[in-house]
């Protein structure tokens, strides 16, 4: 764990973020919790908790400078990823957290009560029978299979003035010019993952 704990504090130092000694513990917490439970649930395919730190914990974070707003929603947020990280990150804020299979809500659930999050919300459900009282602000994806998809399922979810902050690979702009036409483009932002040999954007779009 102290081996863990420095490793992530190295990582973090290459990056512009800034976490309490607090959210680094938090963190390592959240690693250690799905690399127990992961043997038996499979939630993710990486398998060890250091390239956790990178794949996981820094690939989540390098978002948080970019959210605007209080109300979020992860949706298909498997094992917690970005919005766990990214709720350790911004205590102030809420996160739903958005996914169909019981396995992981129960493990969201562990997480929530081990590391003593008041701010995540996990919530089993489909992203089409999801009717919140109240659009979110933002509507995160990390692991949607295409913007296109996402955009038309999640097309009811954010606020009239939200967004949806998607997080993508390295071909962006061919699924750019396939949007749907009730959404524009805010930015598109180059990610610094430290360690991480991969390109990472983040696409931030409005309503049109």
């Amino acid at each position: 764990m102290a081996e863990l704990l420095s490793r992530l504090r190295t990582l973090v130092a290459q990056s512009d973020l800034t976490l309490s000694e607090t959210q680094l513990a938090q963190c390592i917490q959240y690693v250690t919790l799905l690399d127990k439970w992961n043997s038996a649930y499979n939630l993710t395919s990486v398998r060890d908790p250091e390239e956790m730190l990178i794949k996981h914990v820094l690939d989540s974070l390098v978002v948080a400078p970019y959210l605007i707003g209080q109300h979020f929603i992860d949706v298909g947020t498997g094992p917690g990823l970005p919005g766990v990280l990214l709720a350790i990150y911004y205590p102030e804020k809420q996160f739903t957290l958005l996914d169909s299979l019981g396995k992981r809500i129960r493990f969201l659930n562990q997480v929530k009560m081990q590391l003593q999050l008041q701010n995540i919300h996990p919530l089993q459900s489909r992203v089409e029978d999801h009717h919140p009282q109240q659009g979110y602000d933002g509507v995160i994806s990390r692991a949607f299979a295409s913007l296109n998809d996402m955009l038309n399922w999640c097309r009811h979810l954010p606020a009239p003035d939200g967004r949806f902050f998607a997080m993508k690979g390295a071909a962006v702009q061919e699924e750019i010019a396939a949007l749907p036409d009730f959404v524009k483009v805010d930015a598109i932002h180059p990610l610094q993952v430290p360690q991480l040999d991969a390109q990472r954007h983040l696409v931030v779009l409005s309503k049109a």
